[in-house]
């Protein structure tokens, strides 16, 4: 699920912008659902997906043939969604799955937030990955061809089921039965990178040392929007120590303006 083209990667922010304008007033129990029984649609109907992803057809009728393949089949967000994602351009036909199994587990990411529960899907996601690697029969029977889906399906829900979110449970059952190519252990990773990359990017420590008024927080928080795509929540910490300026962490990333972060930066140019 790597998105490498630079169309793809401006298409995919776009999907990924309309995905976050219709959670609001969405279904969180069904549309990752649906999105990946979409998925499962386009990478089954080699013949549609080409159709698609083809950029001489006309985006417009693109929709127009996913309406009418969908209509009262799904919700209406995810159908929306799916007909908004097809209507752009994409690199190669593998490149629009690609971005539809973003927004589906992104989809159960937010039903996750929702809950209350975004910490903990991260956590079984990385937990289970563990348990997979230290257990080589259950792997090969969850991964292997022996076990048709059903039964790999019943395997996940009695290991899973009343034990971990409902987000947790339909994201590694999804893998189990439509690895996509990958090793589980691989989907896995995948999905609790794109999980991680929500809860990141969703909220930024803003470290200042002096209160910031409503109106600088607003503007900082648009500037925020429009760098990462997404709304962005601000934590606001009052630290003396910064000395000036600002110091801004979301997820891993650290946007240093404060003269104490430049002063430190000297410091260790200084003693290399």
């Amino acid at each position: 699920m790597t998105i490498t083209g630079a169309v793809s990667r401006a298409s995919l922010a776009e999907v990924r912008e309309r995905l976050e304008a219709v959670l609001p007033s969405a279904d969180l129990t069904a549309l990752g659902g649906d999105l990946f029984a979409v998925l499962q649609l386009i990478d089954r109907e080699h013949g549609l997906r080409r159709a698609l992803s083809d950029p001489a057809r006309d985006g417009a009728d693109k929709a127009r043939l996913m309406h009418v393949l969908l209509e009262g089949k799904i919700s209406p967000a995810a159908l929306d969604l799916v007909a908004d994602t097809v209507r752009l351009r994409w690199s190669s036909p593998a490149e629009l799955s690609d971005a539809i199994e973003v927004l589906a587990v992104t989809a159960q990411a937010a039903r996750a937030e929702a809950e209350g529960n975004l910490d903990d899907l991260e956590d079984e996601l990385f937990r289970f990955s563990r348990v997979i690697e230290g257990e080589p029969q259950l792997r090969a029977a969850l991964s292997g061809p022996a076990l048709p889906d059903d039964r790999k399906r019943g395997l996940v829900a009695s290991l899973l089921e009343g034990k971990v979110t409902a987000a947790t449970l339909a994201l590694v059952t999804e893998l189990v039965v439509r690895p996509r190519g990958r090793s589980l252990e691989g989907g896995l990773a995948e999905y609790g990178r794109l999980v991680a990359q929500r809860r990141q990017r969703l909220v930024a420590l803003v470290r200042t040392p002096v209160e910031l008024s409503e109106d600088q927080r607003t503007r900082l928080a648009a500037v925020l929007a429009a760098a990462y795509g997404h709304e962005v929540h601000l934590n606001i910490e009052i630290d003396p120590g910064t000395i000036g300026g600002l110091s801004i962490q979301i997820g891993d990333e650290i946007i240093d303006g404060t003269i104490a972060g430049r002063l430190d930066d000297v410091r260790r140019r200084l003693a290399s």
